[in-house]
């Protein structure tokens, strides 16, 4: 009896190793909403996903920006140039909507090198959070 609750005691230890590095290991997923054309918030959004890759650099993150918040991607316009490519080079994706990149007759070359382009920027989102990915809409 003794030697099988040792046995027991010991497999149970070694799951419990096994799960907490499972969890250490997992890769998280957070897709941001962009949808702000003030600068502020652009900066504020750039740190925070900053904050978000100190504290786990696997996180992968895509930043999805429509209506007001194309901005942003648009070379001429944004303030964050610098750091979009820098987060870029970390793993971050960027996106920009083709629906609000034709109302605004927006062109591809009018976006940063970095910027990727989604044909909906909600349905982007909406498939990103069917998949699991965490939602956070940026903004103050």
């Amino acid at each position: 009896m003794k030697k099988t609750l040792r046995i027991f005691l010991i497999l149970a230890i070694i799951g419990c190793s096994v799960s907490a590095r499972a969890q250490d290991q997992q890769v998280h997923k957070v897709v941001f909403q962009l949808t702000n054309g003030d600068s502020l918030v652009h900066k504020a959004m750039v740190r925070q996903i900053g904050h978000i890759l100190e504290a786990d650099a696997n996180t992968k993150i895509e930043v999805v920006c429509h209506s007001a918040g194309l901005p942003f991607l648009i070379a001429a316009q944004s303030t964050q140039a610098a750091k979009v490519k820098e987060l870029s080079a970390q793993g971050v994706t960027f996106f920009a909507c083709e629906n609000t990149m034709r109302d605004k007759k927006i062109q591809r070359s009018d976006l940063l090198p970095e910027a990727g382009t989604v044909p909906s920027g909600m349905m982007e989102i909406i498939i990103k959070q069917e998949a699991g990915w965490a939602y956070i809409k940026a903004g103050f």
